[in-house]
């Protein structure tokens, strides 16, 4: 009987524990995936279902990192700074990157096709946004087309939890 007990409240326990939780709908956050460079580690993401199913979202601030009169000036800059090089050296982009905009910070997206390790490609948006002299930089990649990931990786960032984090950490906190 007393194995019929703790077996069941093992079994209880196990439903009871905190699940990794959801930013949105099909995000779901991620230990941070890169080794230690100059910048701290940021907040990782996979998408799970939906348009975006399998994408994952890499998201850091670089504090004191950028032009602090212009901003993200140009597409060399996103290239530069998003950290699609974290994902894998061998990127090149498809296409000018555009304008974009997420709450208070702005700056510039950009589109790859990455060659990754596997041998499978990969499509992958870097994204630039400052605010004053602080940048918060994204990398999302995927085997969808480069604009769905982008559509759910900027919706990610404008959700309230992610503004708010990213307003703490382009504050220092």
């Amino acid at each position: 009987m007393a194995v019929i007990a703790l077996g069941a409240s093992g079994v209880g326990a196990y439903q009871l524990a905190p699940q990794p939780a959801a930013i949105s709908a099909h995000w779901r956050e991620l230990a941070w995936p890169f080794p230690r460079d100059g910048w701290p580690a940021g907040r990782a993401f996979r998408c799970e279902g939906g348009a975006c199913d399998g994408a994952e979202l890499y998201v850091r601030a670089k504090r004191g990192f950028c032009n602090c009169d212009s901003g993200v000036a140009d597409d060399d800059e996103v290239d530069r700074v998003a950290d699609i090089d974290l994902i894998t050296p061998r990127f090149a982009a498809t296409a000018p990157g555009e304008a974009v905009r997420v709450g208070e910070v702005h700056g510039r997206a950009r589109r790859y096709d990455l060659a990754t390790y596997d041998g499978a490609g990969h499509a992958a948006v870097g994204i630039a946004l400052s605010r004053r002299c602080d940048l918060l930089v994204a990398a999302a990649q995927g085997r969808d087309d480069a604009s769905a990931i982008e559509q759910a990786a900027l919706a990610l960032l404008a959700t309230p939890e992610i503004k708010s984090w990213t307003m703490a950490a382009l504050d220092g906190k």
